[in-house]
């Protein structure tokens, strides 16, 4: 495990969930943690467990981003670590049938979301010289067989921006897209068989403690996965994913 950590988390999309579990577990680090969410009763059941900071806020509003981010640092400090974890997704039969405000309102919120809270936070992190970024990604983003639209083309927008964010931030801020894996939440509740190759929930939250410790700096911009890159192992194969290029999604012809 991580080192014990220290300054200021915020989490968004931190009132259920992967979200919720990812507060948790930083604020056991040490952190001070402060949880966005659209619905003030989701954030008011898990900042006060931890001792973060409630804040009520829609991540696809840029006024919103900009009043959570004022406000975690007002009340808890400057922004060390954002984890920008907010995402919903459509269950989609076919796409030509959806209404076309649901379908884009996934992109406002999976990619305009991480987008307007990245933006919030860089240029205070960049000012102090620190600063880390995690960003949630999904698997949807590039392996074969979703049939849901809206949602695979959020995430691998999301993942595709998080690598050119980080080739962007170059040795000034690490930013790390993530694959919490398969986790059983109200998402994907009853949208699963349960033989599905479910991934253990604690994956997540210790693979963005870990990057929040700074030991995995060298690997900005590489899609980890919580359950098949965990940082105990994850530490010995620095030097492989960097001379291979691995960890990264790449369209390879042999």
């Amino acid at each position: 495990m991580p080192s014990e950590l220290s300054g200021v988390a915020l989490v968004t999309g931190g009132g259920r969930g992967i979200g919720a579990d990812v507060a948790r577990e930083l604020s056991r680090a040490g952190m001070r943690v402060a949880v966005s969410a659209r619905t003030r009763g989701q954030v008011e059941a898990v900042a006060p467990e931890i001792g973060g900071l409630a804040i009520e806020g829609d991540v696809s509003t840029q006024a919103d981003v900009e009043r959570m981010v004022a406000e975690t640092e007002r009340e808890l400090g400057p922004i060390d670590l954002l984890v920008a974890n907010a995402g919903i997704a459509l269950w989609e039969e076919r796409a030509w049938d959806v209404p076309v405000e649901d379908w884009w309102h996934v992109q406002e919120v999976n990619v305009l979301g991480v987008y307007l809270t990245c933006r919030a936070v860089i240029p205070r992190m960049l000012e102090r010289g620190r600063g880390r970024i995690v960003i949630t990604g999904s698997g949807a983003a590039y392996l074969p067989g979703s049939k849901q639209t809206a949602y695979s083309a959020s995430k691998a927008a999301v993942v595709r921006f998080a690598e050119t964010l980080a080739n962007q931030l170059e040795g000034r801020l690490p930013v790390f897209p993530i694959s919490p894996g398969l986790v059983k939440t109200e998402l994907f509740e009853g949208r699963m068989p349960d033989d599905a190759p479910w991934t253990p929930p604690e994956c997540a939250p210790r693979l963005v403690r870990a990057l929040a410790s700074g030991r995995f700096d060298r690997l900005s911009g590489r899609y980890l996965h919580a359950e098949h890159d965990p940082p105990e192992e994850l530490e010995g194969r620095i030097e492989q994913i960097l001379a291979d290029d691995l960890n990264a999604i790449r369209l390879r012809r042999d």
